[in-house]
């Protein structure tokens, strides 16, 4: 590793831990040569994963864009941005395990659609707004009937196991 000071390659670590839930690695190290201390982090490199857009064009997956989305469907909720960053980890996670590395933008946001159902109603049906393109009140009623009807059933279906 080169040091940020003196350009030289080499450097002792001096501590080691694992930060991000075990995702990378922070290490403190001290140069040889001119003595200066820096830190540098040491992260899984992912296989490239293209994207599929509506129109057929493609892209690299971008989890800043997943990231943007999820911000502006959670204003005002509540929701915490170190708690986005997890679920956007658990999206990225995820779509990274797939078999196939091509991925379209329909089944990213069906993925954050279901974080986001379980995380707060006005969020999912904002994301849904934009994700679904909703056209008018009915695209919204519909919605919100869907998410009424299937909260209803985890109630009853709670209730039947008590």
């Amino acid at each position: 590793m080169q040091c940020p000071s003196c350009q030289h390659s080499n450097s002792r670590v001096l501590e080691s831990r694992s930060t991000e839930g075990g995702k990378s690695i922070r290490r403190r190290r001290e140069c040889l040569n001119c003595k200066q201390r820096f830190t540098t982090y040491e992260r899984i490199e992912f296989v490239p994963l293209t994207v599929i857009k509506k129109d057929g064009s493609r892209e690299s997956f971008d989890r800043s864009k997943v990231l943007r989305g999820m911000v502006r469907a959670c204003e005002k909720t509540g929701i915490s941005p170190s708690h986005l960053n997890s679920l956007v980890d658990e999206i990225e996670t995820k779509v990274q395990q797939l078999p196939q590395k091509e991925i379209t933008t329909k089944a990213i946001g069906k993925l954050v659609l279901t974080l986001l159902k379980e995380e707060s109603e006005v969020a999912y049906i904002r994301f849904a707004s934009v994700y679904e393109e909703f056209q008018g009140i009915n695209d919204f009623v519909a919605t919100l009937e869907n998410l009424k009807s299937t909260q209803e059933s985890q109630w009853h279906y709670s209730l039947s196991e008590a």
